[in-house]
């Protein structure tokens, strides 16, 4: 494994070097192995020992370094934030020529702790690493989790708990509040260093352009307009979309008090602490576009006014045509028709009245397209009159399609996944894991790696939630 300095050595304005405070007792509790084995690390039992994964120890070329960055939370300006509890270790380079960066949460304190203790309970460390692998094997751009460490540390919150680190690996850790961080202190070469350095090392074919910086923009923009549109088709509430917390690359970051959506329900709020809604499930779009008016103003140095209005213009088409693809595929459309947004549109007031669930209505209906009357999708409805006025109109459409029926159940299979990451299924592995057994947590891990196996359709982790599973209360407290 070769690692170099990561961008932060690069501009030191914008971060701080820190060695990690290594967890008292540690010990590698979970390793992803199917993502080592993409960072191409040895399968050895000296690494598997490593104090690394607990911040005993650093790799060769490892220099740790804290991030500040500034930004809005729950749409207020917070001022400077930064890496209160984690670290980007160093930026390996991967026998392909590319890179990624390793991230260390809970690594100790840092100058921008504030009043936080700088660690992580092993409850949000084991979230956020499930999060990340049900998110890529969903299909949609995210951090990756590589690692939880644990050892003999409590960490108080509402009680104490036992003490966690995560690795994590991305291609960037760069964020809105980055930018924003360097506008609000008027450090202007710096902001435009930073700047050129990301179109250089993550948009090289627009290094050269005349007009490189809106060109720039305008991709960031799209990129966070796809990624939102696909966390709505698949029922994601981040929960805590402050503008800190919002990847430049268009990846998803930072997994807190995220939930998966059981019952359709639009005003689904993932965070216990979003007290107004603000980051509710169907403002999500909304706060998306806030956001990025947000970063433009903090551009404003380096784009004229129109510029930027004309890049945040790219936003809503690509949010609708990520979202559009997703939900048209899951309704096994692909013949364009005007009409195919109200047979959606009624489906959704359908499933709002009934309360049902999201994500199994849209796996039974990838069976039941074809059937006569609907199949087990029916049986999951009260109101059966409404439901097959629905169906019939549905089949009705589906004439007007060319494709073969046994073609579109098997796209229809490959889009609506017979797992998401449910609240419950991540606490009965949190539950699991505080006792020692990670027995529960791999069986999840391996089933998020492929959700779309027909195979899981007769698992217990693809059924809906028992009643206490949808009444958990997640919050910040991380």
């Amino acid at each position: 494994m070769k690692f170099q300095q990561q961008w932060g050595h690069k501009l030191p304005e914008l971060c701080s070097e820190v060695a990690p405070t290594p967890l008292r007792g540690g010990r590698l509790l979970y390793l992803n192995r199917a993502l080592a084995d993409e960072l191409a690390l040895p399968d050895t039992e000296t690494l598997q020992k490593s104090a690394v994964w607990w911040g005993g120890e650093l790799l060769a070329g490892m220099r740790p370094v804290a991030q500040v960055y500034s930004g809005h939370q729950f749409g207020v300006w917070a001022g400077q934030l930064g890496d209160g509890r984690g670290l980007l270790l160093g930026e390996q380079q991967l026998p392909t020529g590319d890179s990624v960066e390793w991230h260390l949460k809970g690594a100790g304190k840092t100058p921008y702790s504030r009043m936080g203790d700088g660690r992580a309970v092993l409850r949000s460390t084991l979230r956020e690493f499930l999060a990340s692998e049900a998110m890529h094997g969903l299909g949609i751009a995210t951090t990756r989790a590589l690692s939880i460490a644990t050892g003999e540390e409590l960490v108080q919150r509402e009680v104490a708990e036992p003490g966690a680190m995560l690795i994590r690996v991305a291609q960037s850790h760069l964020r809105f509040g980055h930018f924003e961080h360097l506008f609000h202190r008027q450090q202007v070469e710096a902001l435009k260093r930073l700047a050129d350095y990301s179109i250089e090392t993550f948009w090289p074919e627009l290094a050269c352009e005349s007009d490189r910086y809106f060109l720039w923009f305008a991709d960031i923009v799209r990129r966070t307009g796809t990624m939102i549109g696909q966390w709505q088709s698949v029922g994601f509430a981040h929960g805590v979309m402050n503008t800190d917390n919002m990847s430049l690359l268009g990846l998803t970051l930072d997994y807190g008090p995220y939930a998966f959506m059981d019952d359709y329900q639009p005003g689904l709020i993932g965070n216990h602490s979003d007290y107004q809604g603000r980051y509710a499930f169907e403002n999500q779009p909304t706060v998306g576009l806030w956001n990025l008016n947000r970063l433009a103003h903090a551009l404003s140095g380096l784009l004229s006014a129109d510029k930027l209005k004309l890049a945040l213009k790219e936003y809503e088409p690509a949010l609708m045509a990520a979202w559009g693809d997703r939900m048209r595929g899951k309704l096994g459309l692909y013949a364009a028709d005007t009409q195919d947004n109200d047979l959606l549109i009624e489906l959704f007031t359908l499933m709002a009245r009934e309360k049902a669930d999201y994500t199994r209505t849209f796996r039974l209906l990838s069976y039941a397209a074809d059937s006569d009357k609907g199949g087990l999708l029916r049986d999951e409805f009260i109101d059966r009159p409404a439901f097959d006025s629905w169906f019939t109109r549905y089949q009705q459409r589906l004439v007007k399609e060319t494709i073969d029926p046994q073609t579109r159940q098997a796209r229809m299979l490959a889009i609506n996944p017979a797992l998401v990451l449910r609240n419950y299924l991540a606490q009965e592995a949190i539950n699991a894991a505080e006792q020692g057994d990670t027995t529960v947590l791999a069986s999840l891990h391996a089933a998020l790696q492929n959700p779309f196996a027909q195979h899981l359709d007769d698992s217990a982790l693809a059924k809906p939630p028992p009643e206490w599973g949808k009444q958990l209360v997640i919050s910040c407290s991380s």
